[in-house]
């Protein structure tokens, strides 16, 4: 419990730094497409998506994972039977 809190403590510190770097960011975007450079936006673009998708897919990796292990050790009969037990509750 005192790591979750040591974390969280943490993360709440560290939001103004984070914030501050956005902002960085943003100020050379802007002055690369004001000179006609475009390509360094859209591969932070590129960057920012392939940031906000690996968490997505690090759930659905473990989700799957989860679901296989879930399932060994029953029958195709017992899986339908879980399936229509479930269906009419």
């Amino acid at each position: 419990m005192k790591k979750l809190g040591m974390t969280l403590l943490f993360s709440l510190l560290s939001v103004g730094v984070s914030l501050a770097q956005c902002a960085m960011c943003r100020s050379v975007v802007e002055s690369t497409v004001s000179n006609g450079r475009s390509q360094i936006a859209s591969n932070l673009n590129t960057g920012i998506l392939y940031l906000l998708s690996m968490p997505y897919v690090l759930v659905a990796v473990v989700g799957f994972f989860w679901w296989q292990q879930s399932k060994k050790g029953l029958s195709p009969r017992d899986i339908m039977r879980k399936k229509l037990k479930q269906a009419f509750r």
